[in-house]
């Protein structure tokens, strides 16, 4: 059976949330943002509001979904210390290996994250946020790719931005936006820093679309076409040696 929603009652369900003020939406534009994503993912677009808080604008995945989709996926998971001081567990899956991932509290007093209230407050949770997060992207990135959770984007600040994107700057022309669109809004899913990051992003969504067993051969079809339309001014703008490296038609 198809979890195809129809847009007028995404729209009606987005406005609804918004309105509740509940789950870090605070407009019916996250919203429905958040919906499509969780329906092209092959969810029905209600999970979305489950899964994922609205962030200074970014869409954040729970820890506590990344971790369930990491699990669904094969992965395993083993703890080996969970207190307010230290958080560390092995983390395996057979796409990408095992790693074991450690965060202390002094790792974090190290780099400016515990002054805020949720560290004082419940340090072993965001201890623990911070190992999934970490150990779910090194071991099978694909369950996780674009989202941070609520814990990581509190976290964001301008200097952190700043120097993460430095190295972006010296090779991407000044001014140039990578924004991946979601057919049907007109909020980014996610603005890439650079257009190698844009070409990862769409491979991804193009992915989850062509290898969801939820749709028919036809609905595939029909997604893969409208996601293509809403991306095609910046597909335009890639650089002609990098057009074939995006993994679906554009033409």
């Amino acid at each position: 059976m198809s979890n195809i929603v129809p847009y007028n009652d995404i729209e009606r369900m987005g406005a609804a949330i918004a309105k509740s003020g509940l789950f870090g939406v605070k407009t019916p534009e996250q919203a429905i943002a958040l919906m499509l994503i969780a329906q092209a993912e092959g969810l029905h677009p209600a999970i979305a509001a489950r899964d994922y808080h609205v962030i200074q604008g970014r869409p954040a995945l729970k820890a506590d979904a990344m971790l369930a989709r990491f699990l669904q996926n094969g992965g395993k998971v083993q703890w080996h210390e969970l207190s307010d001081k230290v958080v560390s567990a092995t983390f395996s899956h057979p796409a990408g290996g095992d790693a074991r991932i450690t965060w202390s509290f002094a790792d974090a007093q190290k780099i400016g994250l515990t002054s805020k209230e949720n560290w004082r407050n419940y340090p072993r949770a965001m201890l623990r946020s911070r190992v999934v997060s970490e150990g779910v992207r090194t071991v099978y990135p694909n369950a996780v790719v674009g989202v941070y959770t609520p814990e990581e984007v509190s976290d964001f600040t301008p200097e952190t931005k700043t120097s993460i994107q430095a190295p972006v700057i010296d090779v991407e022309p000044e001014g140039t936006e990578w924004p991946v669109m979601i057919p049907g809004n007109d909020t980014p899913y996610q603005s890439c820093g650079f257009a190698a990051e844009w070409v990862d992003t769409i491979n991804d969504l193009a992915e989850r679309i062509t290898s969801s067993p939820k749709y028919t051969p036809a609905e595939r079809s029909d997604k893969l076409k409208l996601l293509a339309k809403a991306n095609a001014a910046v597909f335009e703008k890639l650089p002609e040696d990098m057009k074939p490296e995006v993994k679906m038609e554009f033409n």
